[in-house]
This record gives C-alpha cells, structure tokens and sequence, in this order.
C-alpha cells in the first residue's frame, strides 16, 4: 500500500501546511506549474517526488521533469500531465494517449478546480487537485491524499489549506 500526496500549481509557493497534510504520505506527486525550483526542493527534501512541468515554468523545470508522466504504483497505471482536459473534453494530445493506452488512474492540474470523477468511457479515475499556490481565480488552496493498494483507490480525501491570499 502506499499513501499519496497530490498537489498542483504551487507557482512558486509552497504553503507550509501541506507538509503537515503530507506528513503520512510516502510519495508527493505534483501535476505542474511548479513555479519555482525551491518548491520542488524542498518536496524531493520530505518525501519522494514524482511531478510533471506546466504551463509557466521555465527551461530548468522543464529540464527536470517531463510533460507526460507515466508509471506504474502497486497495480495502478498512472498517468500525470499538466494541461488534460476533463471528461469529454480532453486536450488533443491526451485524448489520442488515452485511446491509445488508457491508465487507471488520470491527473492533470491547470483548471485550479478540485474535482474527481470517473471517465466511464476509459474505465478510469479522473483527478485535478486544484491548486495550492497563491496565483490563479481560485478562492481555496487545495490538494488531494489517497491511498492505493493493489488495485484499488481508496480513501480519498479532499483538503482545503485556507483563502489565496
């Protein structure tokens, strides 16, 4: 089993409360717009860090980490990118990955809207854990905390860290 840690849009801020929210988790994973390599740093410094790069960050992010994340954990396909899409409106990029090769499990970040659904059409879960940072329209900070184990999904939690400020 292993308890994750989902994030997305920092833009260079890293609120201090999410590693009290991650404080369990063995793996942080980061669906873009990173903001700034110090985020990254100090994730990769408490946990391990899976992540893929967004829209807004530079050549040294994107340098690190790639725009399309695909893996394996426990028995759940994974794949992470920034800009996605949701269901029934897929970037073009990803619609073709997903008939092509549909994951289990689906995250992108970009929107800054919480919202986890299941695409029914790919047999798979569909997340965005908003975002965390302090740019952007949304009005709460957000991140997600799940559980896998095998091949199941469960236990998930939607936090709220307080108003953008």
């Amino acid at each position: 089993m292993k308890k994750i840690g989902l994030l997305s849009d920092t833009h260079g801020y890293l609120d201090p409360k999410i590693f009290n929210y991650f404080a369990d988790v063995d793996e942080i994973w980061h669906a873009g717009d990173i903001g700034d390599t110090q985020v990254t740093d100090q994730l990769k410094s408490f946990k391990p860090l899976r992540g893929v790069y967004g829209n807004i960050d530079n050549h040294i992010i994107r340098s690190e980490f790639p725009e399309f994340n695909r893996f394996k954990c426990e028995e759940i396909e994974v794949l992470i990118t920034h800009i996605g899409g949701k269901p029934g409106k897929y970037s073009s990029s990803v619609l073709k990955e997903l008939e092509h090769n549909p994951p289990k499990l689906f995250i992108c970040g970009h929107s800054h809207i919480l919202l986890v659904k299941m695409d029914n059409r790919f047999n798979m879960l569909w997340m965005n854990p908003g975002a965390c940072g302090n740019k952007g329209f949304h009005a709460v900070k957000t991140l997600l905390r799940f559980e896998i184990d095998g091949d199941k999904i469960q236990h998930l939690e939607a936090i709220e860290l307080g108003k953008r400020v």
